[in-house]
């Protein structure tokens, strides 16, 4: 008796559709379990956990994000550089003074699971801070998803 498994060599069983989201007043949290379902390919029937299955996201407006509570003061980002003594933080007002997509982003990647497929997942979300973006021509003019 074998007891050999099978394994998919096909990359991507269907090709990927474009989305756009706007992100204008939606708190961040449930928009990114949202937007991690939709690059994950989970709302497909064709979904398999170890195929490129995803859709592309186009979000904008990422800088008008609702944080509820205290999070814009209270919630921190933290990074190493890589020196000793290099732990660096920033609070999520200052953050997104500065990178307001980072803080979908970060949400985002947080939805994710920790493997090899999270980095092909979010090479596939594209946040914009406004309005303006470069994938009108992959969009077709389609109206916003959520």
């Amino acid at each position: 008796m074998s007891f050999a498994t099978h394994v998919s060599r096909k990359i991507r069983s269907t090709p990927a559709m474009w989305h756009i989201v706007d992100a204008k007043g939606q708190v961040t949290g449930r928009l990114a379990t949202q937007l991690g379902t939709i690059i994950r390919g989970k709302h497909k029937p064709t979904f398999l956990n170890n195929t490129d299955c995803g859709d592309n996201v186009v979000v904008i407006n990422a800088s008008e994000l609702v944080l509820t509570g205290t999070k814009w003061k209270n919630k921190l980002y933290r990074w190493h550089t890589g020196y000793p003594g290099g732990l660096k933080e920033k609070n999520a007002k200052t953050l997104a003074a500065t990178k307001p997509e980072e803080i979908l982003r970060h949400a985002v990647a947080g939805m994710l699971p920790k493997n090899k497929m999270r980095k092909l997942a979010l090479k596939r979300l594209k946040i914009y801070a406004g309005q303006a973006h470069e994938f009108e021509a992959e969009l077709n003019g389609r109206t916003p998803l959520i």
